[in-house]
Protein backbone atom coordinates (compact mmCIF):
# COMPACT_ATOMS: atom_id res chain seq x y z
CA UNK A 1 0.00 0.00 0.00
CA UNK A 2 1.27 3.47 -0.83
CA UNK A 3 1.88 5.73 2.14
CA UNK A 4 -0.45 8.73 1.53
CA UNK A 5 1.90 11.03 3.43
CA UNK A 6 4.70 10.27 1.00
CA UNK A 7 7.06 9.34 3.84
CA UNK A 8 9.38 6.39 3.41
CA UNK A 9 11.27 4.24 5.84
CA UNK A 10 14.93 5.29 6.01
CA UNK A 11 17.34 3.31 3.86
CA UNK A 12 19.08 0.51 5.72
CA UNK A 13 22.75 1.19 5.07
CA UNK A 14 25.18 -1.70 5.53
CA UNK A 15 28.89 -1.53 4.76
CA UNK A 16 30.12 -4.48 2.72
CA UNK A 17 33.65 -5.68 2.03
CA UNK A 18 34.64 -2.22 0.82
CA UNK A 19 32.25 0.48 1.98
CA UNK A 20 28.64 1.16 1.05
CA UNK A 21 27.53 1.34 -2.57
CA UNK A 22 24.10 1.94 -4.10
CA UNK A 23 22.38 3.35 -7.16
CA UNK A 24 22.49 7.14 -7.46
CA UNK A 25 19.13 8.84 -6.79
CA UNK A 26 17.64 5.58 -5.55
CA UNK A 27 19.40 4.78 -2.27
CA UNK A 28 22.56 6.78 -2.86
CA UNK A 29 21.14 10.20 -2.08
CA UNK A 30 22.51 13.34 -0.45
CA UNK A 31 20.55 12.53 2.70
CA UNK A 32 22.05 9.05 2.97
CA UNK A 33 25.54 10.37 2.31
CA UNK A 34 24.97 12.83 5.13
CA UNK A 35 23.88 9.97 7.37
CA UNK A 36 27.12 8.09 6.63
CA UNK A 37 29.18 11.22 7.32
CA UNK A 38 27.25 11.69 10.55
CA UNK A 39 28.17 8.17 11.63
CA UNK A 40 31.85 8.75 10.95
CA UNK A 41 31.88 12.18 12.59
CA UNK A 42 30.18 10.79 15.68
CA UNK A 43 32.82 8.06 15.89
CA UNK A 44 35.64 10.59 15.61
CA UNK A 45 34.03 12.83 18.24
CA UNK A 46 33.42 9.94 20.63
CA UNK A 47 37.13 9.12 20.42
CA UNK A 48 38.05 12.71 21.16
CA UNK A 49 39.94 13.01 17.87
CA UNK A 50 38.20 16.08 16.40
CA UNK A 51 41.40 18.13 16.24
CA UNK A 52 43.06 15.53 13.99
CA UNK A 53 40.58 16.27 11.20
CA UNK A 54 39.11 14.14 8.43
CA UNK A 55 40.40 13.76 4.86
CA UNK A 56 37.79 13.74 2.08
CA UNK A 57 38.31 12.63 -1.52
CA UNK A 58 36.15 11.66 -4.47
CA UNK A 59 36.28 10.05 -7.90
CA UNK A 60 34.99 11.01 -11.38
CA UNK A 61 31.53 9.48 -11.06
CA UNK A 62 28.34 11.46 -11.50
CA UNK A 63 28.12 14.25 -8.89
CA UNK A 64 30.91 12.78 -6.73
CA UNK A 65 32.31 16.23 -5.96
CA UNK A 66 28.88 17.39 -4.74
CA UNK A 67 28.40 14.34 -2.54
CA UNK A 68 31.87 14.95 -1.09
CA UNK A 69 30.94 18.52 -0.17
CA UNK A 70 27.70 17.31 1.42
CA UNK A 71 29.71 14.89 3.57
CA UNK A 72 32.15 17.66 4.50
CA UNK A 73 29.36 19.93 5.78
CA UNK A 74 28.22 17.22 8.20
CA UNK A 75 31.74 16.56 9.50
CA UNK A 76 32.27 20.31 9.92
CA UNK A 77 29.12 20.54 12.03
CA UNK A 78 31.04 18.54 14.66
CA UNK A 79 33.83 21.18 14.58
CA UNK A 80 36.10 18.67 12.86
CA UNK A 81 38.46 20.26 10.29
CA UNK A 82 38.41 18.73 6.81
CA UNK A 83 40.92 18.50 3.98
CA UNK A 84 39.19 18.06 0.61
CA UNK A 85 40.83 17.11 -2.68
CA UNK A 86 40.82 19.86 -5.29
CA UNK A 87 39.60 17.43 -7.94
CA UNK A 88 38.84 13.76 -8.38
CA UNK A 89 41.78 11.66 -7.17
CA UNK A 90 42.61 7.97 -6.82
CA UNK A 91 41.13 6.44 -3.68
CA UNK A 92 44.54 5.58 -2.23
CA UNK A 93 45.44 9.27 -2.20
CA UNK A 94 43.02 9.63 0.69
CA UNK A 95 44.95 6.88 2.50
CA UNK A 96 48.19 8.71 1.77
CA UNK A 97 46.79 12.01 3.03
CA UNK A 98 45.34 10.41 6.18
CA UNK A 99 48.79 9.01 7.02
CA UNK A 100 50.67 12.19 6.10
CA UNK A 101 48.35 14.38 8.18
CA UNK A 102 47.87 11.89 11.04
CA UNK A 103 44.15 12.42 10.47
CA UNK A 104 41.42 10.74 12.46
CA UNK A 105 39.84 9.14 9.38
CA UNK A 106 39.17 9.47 5.68
CA UNK A 107 36.05 9.56 3.51
CA UNK A 108 36.07 8.68 -0.18
CA UNK A 109 33.07 9.11 -2.45
CA UNK A 110 33.50 6.31 -4.98
CA UNK A 111 31.90 3.08 -6.12
CA UNK A 112 35.23 1.72 -7.38
CA UNK A 113 34.50 -0.74 -10.22
CA UNK A 114 30.70 -0.81 -9.82
CA UNK A 115 28.41 0.08 -12.76
CA UNK A 116 28.20 3.74 -13.79
CA UNK A 117 24.74 3.99 -12.21
CA UNK A 118 26.23 3.60 -8.72
CA UNK A 119 28.23 5.63 -6.26
CA UNK A 120 29.61 4.80 -2.84
CA UNK A 121 31.02 5.86 0.51
CA UNK A 122 34.34 4.41 1.74
CA UNK A 123 35.97 4.97 5.11
CA UNK A 124 39.69 5.00 5.87
CA UNK A 125 41.20 4.25 9.28
CA UNK A 126 43.92 6.44 10.86
CA UNK A 127 46.50 3.94 9.53
CA UNK A 128 45.35 4.65 5.97
CA UNK A 129 43.93 1.15 5.70
CA UNK A 130 40.33 0.36 4.94
CA UNK A 131 38.21 0.85 8.04
CA UNK A 132 38.16 -2.25 10.20
CA UNK A 133 35.02 -4.25 10.87
CA UNK A 134 34.87 -2.72 14.38
CA UNK A 135 35.13 0.82 13.02
CA UNK A 136 32.40 0.18 10.47
CA UNK A 137 30.20 -1.43 13.12
CA UNK A 138 30.45 1.79 15.14
CA UNK A 139 29.31 3.82 12.13
CA UNK A 140 26.46 1.39 11.45
CA UNK A 141 25.21 1.80 15.03
CA UNK A 142 24.69 5.49 14.31
CA UNK A 143 23.12 4.72 10.95
CA UNK A 144 20.58 2.52 12.69
CA UNK A 145 19.11 5.56 14.46
CA UNK A 146 19.89 8.64 12.36
CA UNK A 147 17.54 7.91 9.48
CA UNK A 148 14.59 9.63 11.12
CA UNK A 149 16.23 12.80 12.37
CA UNK A 150 17.70 15.91 10.82
CA UNK A 151 21.45 15.79 10.24
CA UNK A 152 23.31 18.89 11.41
CA UNK A 153 25.31 20.71 8.72
CA UNK A 154 27.70 23.64 8.61
CA UNK A 155 27.86 25.50 5.28
CA UNK A 156 31.18 24.90 3.57
CA UNK A 157 31.77 28.60 2.87
CA UNK A 158 31.21 29.46 6.54
CA UNK A 159 33.62 26.76 7.72
CA UNK A 160 36.19 27.75 5.09
CA UNK A 161 36.09 31.34 6.35
CA UNK A 162 36.72 30.00 9.84
CA UNK A 163 39.83 28.16 8.66
CA UNK A 164 38.40 24.66 9.02
CA UNK A 165 38.67 23.69 5.33
CA UNK A 166 41.81 22.94 3.33
CA UNK A 167 41.89 22.04 -0.37
CA UNK A 168 44.76 19.71 -1.30
CA UNK A 169 46.52 18.32 -4.36
CA UNK A 170 48.15 14.99 -3.39
CA UNK A 171 50.40 14.57 -6.44
CA UNK A 172 53.62 16.31 -5.26
CA UNK A 173 53.60 14.60 -1.87
CA UNK A 174 52.68 11.23 -3.34
CA UNK A 175 55.53 11.40 -5.86
CA UNK A 176 58.01 12.14 -3.06
CA UNK A 177 56.50 9.33 -0.98
CA UNK A 178 56.84 6.61 -3.61
CA UNK A 179 60.39 7.66 -4.50
CA UNK A 180 61.40 6.19 -1.13
CA UNK A 181 60.68 2.69 -2.41
CA UNK A 182 60.56 2.88 -6.24
CA UNK A 183 63.34 4.26 -8.42
CA UNK A 184 61.21 6.36 -10.75
CA UNK A 185 64.25 7.72 -12.59
CA UNK A 186 65.31 4.18 -13.46
CA UNK A 187 61.86 3.41 -14.82
CA UNK A 188 61.83 6.64 -16.83
CA UNK A 189 65.00 5.68 -18.66
CA UNK A 190 63.73 2.28 -19.77
CA UNK A 191 63.54 1.88 -23.54
CA UNK A 192 60.07 0.34 -23.60
CA UNK A 193 56.63 1.28 -24.88
CA UNK A 194 53.72 0.98 -22.45
CA UNK A 195 49.96 1.32 -22.97
CA UNK A 196 48.07 2.60 -19.92
CA UNK A 197 44.31 2.02 -19.62
CA UNK A 198 42.64 3.95 -16.73
CA UNK A 199 39.09 3.19 -17.96
CA UNK A 200 38.06 6.88 -17.83
CA UNK A 201 38.73 6.92 -14.08
CA UNK A 202 40.72 9.08 -11.68
CA UNK A 203 43.90 7.13 -12.43
CA UNK A 204 44.14 8.99 -15.73
CA UNK A 205 47.40 10.97 -16.16
CA UNK A 206 49.03 9.69 -12.96
CA UNK A 207 51.40 7.12 -14.49
CA UNK A 208 52.30 9.37 -17.47
CA UNK A 209 53.06 12.24 -15.07
CA UNK A 210 55.13 10.08 -12.73
CA UNK A 211 57.21 8.72 -15.64
CA UNK A 212 57.49 11.87 -17.75
CA UNK A 213 60.82 13.22 -18.97
CA UNK A 214 62.68 10.03 -19.85
CA UNK A 215 63.04 7.49 -22.65
CA UNK A 216 60.03 5.41 -21.69
CA UNK A 217 57.09 5.84 -24.06
CA UNK A 218 53.69 6.00 -22.37
CA UNK A 219 50.46 5.98 -24.36
CA UNK A 220 47.30 6.49 -22.32
CA UNK A 221 43.80 5.84 -23.65
CA UNK A 222 40.41 6.76 -22.17
CA UNK A 223 41.91 9.46 -19.99
CA UNK A 224 38.99 11.90 -20.20
CA UNK A 225 36.23 12.09 -17.59
CA UNK A 226 33.24 9.99 -18.63
CA UNK A 227 30.83 9.05 -15.80
CA UNK A 228 29.32 6.47 -18.16
CA UNK A 229 32.74 4.73 -18.39
CA UNK A 230 32.15 4.00 -22.05
CA UNK A 231 29.35 1.61 -21.14
CA UNK A 232 31.51 -0.91 -19.23
CA UNK A 233 32.06 -1.51 -15.56
CA UNK A 234 35.38 0.21 -14.79
CA UNK A 235 37.03 -2.98 -13.52
CA UNK A 236 40.37 -3.87 -15.16
CA UNK A 237 39.35 -7.33 -16.35
CA UNK A 238 38.05 -8.77 -19.60
CA UNK A 239 35.91 -7.85 -21.48
CA UNK A 240 36.15 -4.31 -20.06
CA UNK A 241 39.77 -3.94 -21.20
CA UNK A 242 39.44 -5.72 -24.55
CA UNK A 243 39.98 -2.50 -26.51
CA UNK A 244 43.28 -1.96 -24.73
CA UNK A 245 44.28 -5.59 -25.32
CA UNK A 246 43.53 -5.23 -29.02
CA UNK A 247 45.67 -2.09 -29.23
CA UNK A 248 48.58 -3.93 -27.60
CA UNK A 249 48.11 -6.95 -29.86
CA UNK A 250 48.75 -4.64 -32.81
CA UNK A 251 52.44 -4.88 -31.97
CA UNK A 252 53.31 -1.34 -30.91
CA UNK A 253 53.68 -1.98 -27.16
CA UNK A 254 55.88 -4.04 -24.86
CA UNK A 255 53.21 -4.34 -22.16
CA UNK A 256 50.01 -2.83 -20.81
CA UNK A 257 49.18 -1.46 -17.38
CA UNK A 258 45.54 -1.31 -16.31
CA UNK A 259 43.60 0.55 -13.61
CA UNK A 260 40.03 0.52 -12.36
CA UNK A 261 37.72 3.52 -12.00
CA UNK A 262 39.18 4.75 -8.72
CA UNK A 263 42.72 3.48 -9.46
CA UNK A 264 43.09 1.28 -6.40
CA UNK A 265 43.12 -1.91 -8.49
CA UNK A 266 45.77 -2.94 -10.98
CA UNK A 267 46.09 -5.18 -13.99
CA UNK A 268 48.52 -5.99 -16.77
CA UNK A 269 48.87 -7.45 -20.24
CA UNK A 270 51.83 -8.86 -22.13
CA UNK A 271 53.20 -7.71 -25.50
CA UNK A 272 50.75 -9.95 -27.36
CA UNK A 273 47.73 -8.34 -25.71
CA UNK A 274 47.21 -11.37 -23.49
CA UNK A 275 45.48 -10.43 -20.25
CA UNK A 276 47.47 -11.34 -17.13
CA UNK A 277 44.68 -12.20 -14.75
CA UNK A 278 44.60 -10.78 -11.24
CA UNK A 279 45.55 -14.02 -9.46
CA UNK A 280 48.64 -14.18 -11.65
CA UNK A 281 49.42 -10.58 -10.72
CA UNK A 282 49.26 -11.56 -7.03
CA UNK A 283 51.88 -14.24 -7.60
CA UNK A 284 54.02 -12.01 -9.81
CA UNK A 285 54.13 -9.26 -7.19
CA UNK A 286 55.08 -11.74 -4.46
CA UNK A 287 57.77 -13.16 -6.75
CA UNK A 288 59.06 -9.65 -7.48
CA UNK A 289 59.36 -8.74 -3.81
CA UNK A 290 61.07 -12.02 -2.93
CA UNK A 291 63.24 -12.67 -5.98
CA UNK A 292 64.22 -9.16 -7.04
CA UNK A 293 64.05 -7.22 -3.78
CA UNK A 294 65.07 -9.97 -1.37
CA UNK A 295 62.17 -9.44 1.02
CA UNK A 296 60.84 -12.22 3.23
CA UNK A 297 58.09 -10.56 5.27
CA UNK A 298 54.67 -12.27 5.38
CA UNK A 299 52.04 -12.11 2.65
CA UNK A 300 48.29 -11.78 3.30
CA UNK A 301 45.74 -12.90 0.71
CA UNK A 302 41.97 -13.24 0.59
CA UNK A 303 40.44 -16.71 0.64
CA UNK A 304 39.53 -16.40 -3.05
CA UNK A 305 43.07 -15.64 -4.18
CA UNK A 306 45.72 -17.80 -5.80
CA UNK A 307 47.22 -21.02 -4.50
CA UNK A 308 50.55 -20.05 -6.06
CA UNK A 309 51.14 -17.88 -2.98
CA UNK A 310 51.51 -21.06 -0.93
CA UNK A 311 53.97 -22.51 -3.45
CA UNK A 312 56.05 -19.33 -3.45
CA UNK A 313 55.87 -19.14 0.34
CA UNK A 314 57.34 -22.62 0.67
CA UNK A 315 60.02 -21.88 -1.95
CA UNK A 316 61.19 -18.63 -0.37
CA UNK A 317 60.41 -19.40 3.27
CA UNK A 318 57.71 -16.73 3.48
CA UNK A 319 54.83 -16.95 5.95
CA UNK A 320 51.42 -16.59 4.32
CA UNK A 321 48.05 -15.69 5.85
CA UNK A 322 44.57 -16.22 4.43
CA UNK A 323 41.72 -13.91 5.48
CA UNK A 324 38.08 -13.33 4.43
CA UNK A 325 37.22 -11.37 1.30
CA UNK A 326 37.72 -7.61 1.57
CA UNK A 327 40.55 -5.25 2.37
CA UNK A 328 38.87 -4.45 5.68
CA UNK A 329 40.28 -7.88 6.67
CA UNK A 330 43.51 -7.77 4.65
CA UNK A 331 44.72 -4.33 5.81
CA UNK A 332 44.49 -5.00 9.56
CA UNK A 333 46.19 -8.40 9.16
CA UNK A 334 48.97 -6.75 7.17
CA UNK A 335 49.57 -4.34 10.03
CA UNK A 336 49.35 -7.12 12.61
CA UNK A 337 51.87 -9.38 10.85
CA UNK A 338 54.16 -6.76 9.32
CA UNK A 339 53.31 -8.11 5.86
CA UNK A 340 55.08 -6.92 2.74
CA UNK A 341 52.09 -7.63 0.48
CA UNK A 342 48.34 -7.86 0.87
CA UNK A 343 46.31 -9.04 -2.12
CA UNK A 344 42.68 -9.62 -2.96
CA UNK A 345 41.23 -11.58 -5.86
CA UNK A 346 39.73 -8.51 -7.51
CA UNK A 347 43.10 -6.93 -8.25
CA UNK A 348 43.67 -4.84 -5.13
CA UNK A 349 47.21 -4.85 -3.74
CA UNK A 350 48.66 -3.17 -0.65
CA UNK A 351 52.33 -3.02 0.34
CA UNK A 352 53.99 -2.91 3.74
CA UNK A 353 56.69 -0.50 2.55
CA UNK A 354 54.02 1.79 1.13
CA UNK A 355 50.44 1.75 2.49
CA UNK A 356 48.36 -1.04 4.08
CA UNK A 357 45.70 -0.25 1.50
CA UNK A 358 45.23 -0.94 -2.18
CA UNK A 359 47.11 1.22 -4.65
CA UNK A 360 46.76 0.33 -8.32
CA UNK A 361 49.22 2.98 -9.46
CA UNK A 362 51.94 1.76 -7.12
CA UNK A 363 51.21 -1.88 -8.03
CA UNK A 364 51.47 -1.06 -11.75
CA UNK A 365 54.81 0.66 -11.21
CA UNK A 366 56.03 -2.42 -9.36
CA UNK A 367 54.90 -4.64 -12.22
CA UNK A 368 56.78 -2.41 -14.65
CA UNK A 369 59.88 -2.68 -12.46
CA UNK A 370 59.46 -6.46 -12.26
CA UNK A 371 59.35 -6.90 -16.03
CA UNK A 372 62.32 -4.58 -16.56
CA UNK A 373 64.35 -6.60 -14.05
CA UNK A 374 63.24 -9.81 -15.74
CA UNK A 375 64.48 -8.37 -19.04
CA UNK A 376 67.86 -7.68 -17.46
CA UNK A 377 67.91 -11.32 -16.35
CA UNK A 378 67.26 -12.48 -19.93
CA UNK A 379 63.57 -13.24 -19.47
CA UNK A 380 61.93 -11.10 -22.13
CA UNK A 381 59.45 -10.30 -23.63
CA UNK A 382 56.81 -10.13 -20.91
CA UNK A 383 55.12 -13.34 -22.08
CA UNK A 384 58.39 -15.18 -21.55
CA UNK A 385 58.80 -13.71 -18.06
CA UNK A 386 55.27 -14.83 -17.14
CA UNK A 387 55.89 -18.32 -18.52
CA UNK A 388 59.10 -18.65 -16.49
CA UNK A 389 57.23 -17.47 -13.40
CA UNK A 390 54.73 -20.31 -13.80
CA UNK A 391 57.57 -22.83 -14.03
CA UNK A 392 58.36 -21.85 -10.44
CA UNK A 393 54.93 -21.10 -9.02
CA UNK A 394 52.82 -23.65 -10.88
CA UNK A 395 49.87 -23.19 -13.27
CA UNK A 396 47.00 -20.80 -12.59
CA UNK A 397 43.93 -20.79 -14.79
CA UNK A 398 41.33 -18.59 -13.17
CA UNK A 399 37.78 -17.47 -13.78
CA UNK A 400 35.01 -15.74 -11.82
CA UNK A 401 31.35 -15.36 -12.70
CA UNK A 402 28.49 -13.61 -10.94
CA UNK A 403 25.17 -15.44 -10.77
CA UNK A 404 22.35 -12.93 -10.32
CA UNK A 405 18.99 -13.48 -8.62
CA UNK A 406 15.84 -11.49 -7.96
CA UNK A 407 16.08 -9.74 -4.61
CA UNK A 408 12.80 -11.27 -3.24
CA UNK A 409 14.14 -14.80 -3.80
CA UNK A 410 17.70 -14.13 -2.66
CA UNK A 411 17.32 -15.06 1.01
CA UNK A 412 16.04 -18.51 0.04
CA UNK A 413 18.95 -18.89 -2.40
CA UNK A 414 21.46 -18.06 0.30
CA UNK A 415 19.83 -20.53 2.68
CA UNK A 416 20.00 -23.28 0.06
CA UNK A 417 23.65 -22.56 -0.70
CA UNK A 418 25.09 -21.80 2.71
CA UNK A 419 23.12 -24.41 4.65
CA UNK A 420 22.07 -26.93 2.02
CA UNK A 421 25.48 -27.33 0.38
CA UNK A 422 27.19 -27.51 3.74
CA UNK A 423 24.88 -30.24 5.02
CA UNK A 424 24.73 -32.13 1.72
CA UNK A 425 27.92 -31.25 -0.16
CA UNK A 426 28.72 -32.61 -3.62
CA UNK A 427 30.88 -35.72 -3.68
CA UNK A 428 32.68 -34.76 -6.89
CA UNK A 429 33.43 -31.71 -9.00
CA UNK A 430 33.99 -31.91 -12.75
CA UNK A 431 34.37 -35.69 -12.39
CA UNK A 432 37.05 -35.38 -9.71
CA UNK A 433 36.77 -36.36 -6.04
CA UNK A 434 36.77 -33.55 -3.50
CA UNK A 435 39.89 -33.70 -1.34
CA UNK A 436 38.95 -31.01 1.17
CA UNK A 437 36.08 -28.65 2.00
CA UNK A 438 36.53 -25.27 3.66
CA UNK A 439 33.68 -23.28 5.20
CA UNK A 440 34.50 -19.57 4.98
CA UNK A 441 35.04 -18.01 8.38
CA UNK A 442 32.56 -15.27 7.50
CA UNK A 443 29.92 -17.97 6.98
CA UNK A 444 29.02 -16.65 3.53
CA UNK A 445 30.44 -19.37 1.32
CA UNK A 446 32.22 -22.67 0.81
CA UNK A 447 35.42 -23.70 -0.94
CA UNK A 448 36.19 -27.16 -2.30
CA UNK A 449 39.65 -28.43 -3.24
CA UNK A 450 40.65 -31.20 -5.64
CA UNK A 451 43.70 -33.38 -5.16
CA UNK A 452 45.82 -31.41 -7.64
CA UNK A 453 45.18 -28.12 -5.76
CA UNK A 454 42.46 -26.83 -8.09
CA UNK A 455 39.58 -25.25 -6.21
CA UNK A 456 36.04 -23.96 -6.55
CA UNK A 457 34.51 -21.34 -4.28
CA UNK A 458 30.93 -20.09 -4.05
CA UNK A 459 30.24 -16.99 -2.02
CA UNK A 460 26.97 -15.13 -1.43
CA UNK A 461 27.13 -11.34 -1.54
CA UNK A 462 25.97 -9.53 1.57
CA UNK A 463 24.98 -6.36 -0.28
CA UNK A 464 23.75 -7.48 -3.72
CA UNK A 465 21.42 -10.31 -4.82
CA UNK A 466 24.14 -12.39 -6.42
CA UNK A 467 26.42 -15.34 -5.76
CA UNK A 468 30.00 -15.28 -6.98
CA UNK A 469 31.61 -18.42 -8.34
CA UNK A 470 35.42 -18.49 -8.36
CA UNK A 471 37.82 -21.15 -9.55
CA UNK A 472 41.54 -21.65 -10.05
CA UNK A 473 42.61 -24.79 -11.85
CA UNK A 474 45.69 -26.48 -13.22
CA UNK A 475 44.36 -26.55 -16.81
CA UNK A 476 42.01 -24.35 -18.85
CA UNK A 477 39.66 -27.26 -19.45
CA UNK A 478 39.31 -28.07 -15.76
CA UNK A 479 38.77 -24.39 -15.01
CA UNK A 480 35.88 -24.21 -17.45
CA UNK A 481 34.33 -27.42 -16.13
CA UNK A 482 34.55 -26.17 -12.55
CA UNK A 483 32.84 -22.89 -13.45
CA UNK A 484 29.96 -24.77 -15.07
CA UNK A 485 29.68 -27.08 -12.06
CA UNK A 486 29.75 -24.12 -9.69
CA UNK A 487 26.96 -22.33 -11.53
CA UNK A 488 24.86 -25.50 -11.50
CA UNK A 489 25.34 -25.85 -7.74
CA UNK A 490 24.37 -22.24 -7.17
CA UNK A 491 21.25 -22.53 -9.31
CA UNK A 492 20.25 -25.81 -7.66
CA UNK A 493 20.45 -27.90 -10.82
Amino acid sequence: MTDPTGSLAPTRIVFGTDGWRARVADEFTFQNVRRCADGLARLVADRGDQAKGVVIAYDRRFASEHFARAAAEVVLAYDIPVAISESGVPTQMSSFEVVERSAAAGIVITASHNPWTDNGFKVKAPSGAAASADMLAGIERVLAENGTRAIERRPLADAEAAGLVEWYDPFPGYERFIRRTIDLDRLKEADVSVLVEPLYGVGASWIPRLLAGGRIRITEIHGERNPYFGGVNPEPIRPNVDEALARIAGGAFDLGLLLDGDADRAGAADEQGTFIHQLEVTGLLMYYLAEHRGLREPVVVSVNNTSTVGTLGRHYGIETHEVPVGFKFIGPRMIETGAMLGAEESGGFGFGMHLPERDGIYADLMLLDLFLREREAGRWPVSEAVARFHELAGPSFYRRIDVHFDRPSYDAVKQRILVGLREAPPAMLAGESIARTQVLSTNDGLKWFLADGSWLLVRASGTEPLVRVYTEATTPGLRDELVVTGEQLVRGR
